[in-house]
């Protein structure tokens, strides 16, 4: 029986707006993308993403241009191949991902995880803000053990020392989003390693980042927008402590 495709564009509004350095939210944009075959449903999405040039019409139309492909089986070994990693190959390859789960009656976790699934602590976000708003979101949230804060200002300092102070017990990450420059970066980490910040993502603009490899890195430095597969690692060595595994 042959496999049927169906997209959707959806929006989902957000508590409040969710600011990082490039702009600011107030709603999520997704596309969700259904397969089915046999009475069953595979069901996956995405959030197109402006950094990356996508947008929600051409994420859509990349979806459906697969519709022959998906409709005679394409496998998910050779959807890797036929499409370009993104928003779109992501939603496609999770609804095959639950589809075929759905058909052999096995979740997803026994056929990728080699130990059983297990609880993991994950991070609660912070939104940019002025640092009063930010030690009011981290007061808030100061029971919770790790906190992703975003920053990427020109008072950055005075962010993370609100912030540190709100919530002394939780473990800070910093995610500047490429809002550091040359200029800032040498002290800002300087005060993020005094003030006992656990890791700091993508500090400086891709591609124009060759300064992390003459500075030290008083806290461990993960790159986020300037790696997107496994193919861009070589080209972090020296420069990058840590990488951001992209799911989407």
């Amino acid at each position: 029986m042959a496999r049927v495709i169906s997209v959707e564009a959806e929006r989902f509004p957000i508590a409040g707006t969710f600011t990082i350095s490039r702009g600011s939210k107030t709603e999520a944009e997704v596309i969700s993308c259904t397969v089915s075959e046999g009475g069953h449903i595979g069901r996956g999405e995405c959030v197109p993403y402006k950094r990356y040039g996508e947008t929600m019409d051409g994420v859509r139309e990349a979806i459906e241009a697969m519709r022959d492909r998906i409709a005679g089986d394409i496998s998910r070994s050779s959807l890797l191949e036929a499409m370009p990693a993104g928003a779109a190959r992501n939603a496609i390859d999770c609804a095959l991902w639950d589809l075929e789960a759905k058909l052999s009656g096995k979740p997803v976790a026994s056929s990728v995880c080699a130990a059983s699934p297990r609880p993991l602590e994950t991070a609660y976000t912070l939104s940019l803000g002025e640092p009063d708003a930010m030690a009011a979101q981290a007061h808030a949230n100061a029971a919770r053990p790790l906190l992703k804060v975003k920053i990427g200002g020109d008072n950055d300092i005075d962010r993370i020392r609100a912030v540190r102070q709100a919530a002394p017990g939780s473990r800070l990450i910093l995610d500047a989003n490429e809002g550091w420059t040359d200029d800032n970066i040498v002290a800002n980490l300087a005060f993020a390693a005094e003030q006992g910040i656990a890791l700091i993502e993508q500090p400086l603009p891709a591609g124009q980042d060759e300064i992390l490899r003459h500075i030290a890195h008083p806290v461990p430095i993960c790159a986020d927008e300037s790696v997107h597969e496994a193919k861009n690692l070589a080209s972090l060595i020296g420069l990058y402590d840590a990488v951001n595994i992209k799911l989407d």
